[in-house]
Formats: structure tokens, sequence, C-alpha cells
């Protein structure tokens, strides 16, 4: 299946506008080692995120992203191409986070969002349960990040 773009969205999209494998593209980022450091100082200050002569040494051999952040980078594009267009109701969670491969300064990092389930609710007709697949990769096209969640919308009326 091809990966829908923004282009592909709709005015306001539904529960019912998602169905299982459908693919959202969600666009790229590039980060900075500047917004790395300056995320990792407030957030995450392990010393191979914020100390250049520590991260040379550490196992990873330079700085690199906090994993907490490159969620956030996620997020970030998630909403933008996604989220702003539909009738979201917010998420009870995230599910199975993993960082695959550390990211660096100046990688050029991209978002999918993949459909894995849809489930109307039993309590609450006007709404339903989205399950999703979470993916970013880098240039090189490695997977950096993968997670699942539940976003949950508002059924059309």
């Amino acid at each position: 299946m091809t990966p829908r773009t923004p282009q592909d969205q709709v005015t306001m999209r539904y529960f019912e506008d998602f169905a299982p494998g459908d693919e959202f593209a969600l666009g790229t980022y590039r980060i900075t080692r500047e917004e790395i450091v300056a995320f990792a100082r407030q957030f995450d200050p392990q010393p191979f995120h914020v100390d250049e002569r520590a991260a040379a040494d550490s196992i990873y051999g330079g700085i690199i992203a906090s994993g907490w952040h490159t969620i956030s980078l996620y997020m970030r594009l998630f909403v933008e191409r996604l989220l702003h267009n539909a009738a979201s109701l917010g998420s009870p969670g995230v599910d199975k986070v993993r960082w695959r491969h550390p990211v660096r300064p100046d990688d050029v990092l991209t978002a999918r969002a993949t459909v894995q389930e849809v489930t109307p609710s039993r309590s609450r007709p006007d709404r339903g349960n989205v399950r999703w697949a979470y993916e970013m990769r880098n240039q090189d096209d490695v997977v950096v990040m993968t997670m699942e969640g539940i976003g949950m919308f508002q059924r059309k009326r």
C-alpha cells in the first residue's frame, strides 16, 4: 500500500475514516546538535546527550538524541500531518516503545503511522479507538524508533 500524504487528507478525519492497513506518511525532520543538547539539558541530561567528550568516550562514540526527544519529534509530525485535521479525543497511552538505533546530529528523520486495528467503543457510541504502529527512520532508511499507541477519535454524527 502506498502511504498517504497530507494532500490525501480530508477536511476532518473521523473514526470511520481509518481502516486497518492505512499508512500515513508524516514527513521529515532534520535534527541538529544544538536541539539535541538543549532538549537533553532540560529533560534527559545524561553525558552522552550533553557532553561532547563524554559522548565520544561512550559506547555511542558521539552525541546522540534522547529517545524522549525522538518521540517528541515524532509526535510533532503526527499532530501536524494527521491529528491536526482529525477528530482526536486524545490517547490512553502507548506501548512497546523501542529506540532501535541512535539518532545523531544532522539525521533526517522520516515518520510513518500505520493503522493496526479500529474498534468502536461499546460504552460510548460517539467514539472509537484506533490502534497504531508508529515508526521513524533516518536518512539511511534505518529504523530508529518504533512504538504502538491507541488514539480515541470521535465518530461521525
